[in-house]
């Protein structure tokens, strides 16, 4: 079996995770944020929820530094509970992803909007309340096709893609942060409350959203296979994504709210973009808006990879038409899997932005769930394997407990009815509901199963099958 092309190095493979986290609407949304629960609400609550996602991703650290194959969650699943799991885990990523994707799609042309209105022109049909535009479509479709054509040629031409978008976003937000806090004054964002606030409850309510803008860390531990790096290292940048991320964010964030009152952020249409241009800084505003750009750029990419990865390990475990486990030769890329993630993408991507909002909330919950899945294969590995050795190894196995409760919170908080984040009913129930049964029946009529074995040999590589410890007498049936 081909194994994918190793060529992406430590920066390379760290761009890729910190672009999963390091989304589009953030820098534009903040002004909504702060509205609802002033600038130390959002900005304390994603300071706590970075720390609970660092807690999540130590597991993740060790998991793919035990395991550098592509999969992340796929593996570590079957590897601590067999085949059924391993889907499971596979099935939410999916969906998550190419929700994601094909949000991506309609809002890059939505984005593109801000400063070309005429791109919202030439009408199509409405859906979901939401006129869908030709023009719209058109630049989604082209940016999709792009990114595939991209990774078709392998990450040593994606990853060097990505490191180059990431640095730029890094660049203007030293930018965006260095003028900020030179040319703002404290009491801009002091006190960071409402005079009527509830600092305390105000703080806590934003940690849910906080942890679903810092879920892209995984990404690391599903290219692990195409990074060149020893697996301690590989574990390491799984934790350097999330603090490199959550300190982007808080930073950025935080001289968005000094440069000028964050009162007024709160009352501005573009956030960020629109306190630079009020505070004289028009050239820094436009670099705000160009993050924003960067940011959906870079996290298509990202996602579209690991999209691809999913699937191929899904069909190594023998979970998937073996056509997905199929890798170029020459490329070392996973061509079947790519090609079929740029159909699912464009097929969803006409629904348009409003009706595509429906898949992004439920795709919260299948990340909340992979966390769940990730951090109980760890306990059941290192139940197995007490004394095996692993090349990072996390010292306090309660921090992954923590940030597992706090996903377990979001689920809870998405599901249950008068929550102020529940799923709008009836679509988003029913979604949910959909790819349940869908998955179903996609399980039910996937390949015969692989031994066990077989399987791990598959997934982790010839001659790794010993870094998995010894089925049941329950999982060899499966």
């Amino acid at each position: 079996m081909t194994d994918l092309n190793k060529s992406l190095g430590l920066f390379g493979l760290i761009a890729m995770g910190a672009a999963g986290v390091l989304g589009t609407s953030w820098i534009y949304t903040n002004g909504e944020f702060f509205a609802a629960y002033g600038a130390g609400g959002e900005i304390f609550g994603l300071i706590i929820g970075a720390v609970l996602a660092a807690c999540v991703a130590s597991a993740y650290a060790e998991l793919a530094s035990r395991y550098p194959r592509a999969g992340g969650e796929i593996v570590y699943a079957f590897v601590a509970f067999g085949r059924p799991t391993a889907f499971v885990a596979g099935w939410l990523l999916i969906g998550a992803y190419v929700s994601s994707l094909a949000f991506y799609v309609a809002a890059a042309g939505g984005l593109l909007a801000r400063v070309f209105p005429a791109i919202d022109s030439g009408a199509l049909y409405t859906l979901a309340g939401e006129t869908v535009h030709a023009p719209v479509l058109i630049i989604g479709a082209v940016l999709a096709i792009a990114v595939y054509a991209i990774n078709r040629r392998g990450l040593k031409v994606g990853g060097g893609v990505q490191v180059l978008l990431f640095a730029a976003m890094l660049l203007i937000g030293l930018g965006l942060t260095v003028v900020g806090f030179a040319h703002g004054e404290r009491a801009n964002f002091w006190p960071a409350y409402a005079a009527d606030g509830r600092p305390i409850a105000d703080t806590l309510r934003f940690v849910l959203p906080a942890m679903t803008f810092l879920t892209g860390f995984s990404l690391v531990g599903m290219l692990a296979e195409d990074a060149r790096l020893s697996p301690r290292r590989i574990g390491i940048a799984v934790v350097i994504t999330v603090l490199l991320a959550g300190t982007f964010y808080v930073v950025v964030l935080t001289a968005s709210a000094w440069i000028i009152p964050w009162q007024r952020t709160a009352e501005l249409e573009q956030g960020t973009i629109d306190a630079y241009r009020i505070a004289g800084f028009p050239v820094l505003a436009w670099g705000a808006y160009v993050i924003a750009l960067l940011g959906l750029l870079t996290s298509f990419i990202a996602l579209f990879v690991a999209s691809s990865r999913v699937m191929l390990a899904l069909a190594r475990a023998g979970i998937f038409p073996p056509v997905f486990a199929r890798v170029d030769p020459h490329r070392g890329t996973p061509d079947t899997a790519l090609l079929f993630t740029l159909n699912l993408v464009l097929a969803l991507g006409w629904l348009g932005e409003a009706a595509l909002t429906w898949f992004l909330d439920t795709g919260g919950i299948y990340i909340g769930l992979a966390w769940l899945l990730a951090v109980a294969s760890l306990y059941r590995i290192r139940a197995r394997q007490p004394d095996a050795e692993a090349p990072y190894r996390v010292r306090w196995l309660m921090l992954p407990v923590i940030g597992a409760l706090a996903a377990t919170a979001i689920i809870l908080a998405t599901l249950l009815p008068g929550t102020g984040m529940s799923l709008l009913w009836p679509h988003e129930y029913l979604i949910l509901l959909g790819w349940l049964v869908l998955g179903v029946v996609i399980y039910g009529l996937a390949p015969p199963a692989m031994s066990r074995d077989q399987a791990l040999t598959a997934l982790l590589g010839t001659g790794q099958t010993n870094a998995a410890s010894p089925p049941t007498g329950k999982e060899s049936a499966q």
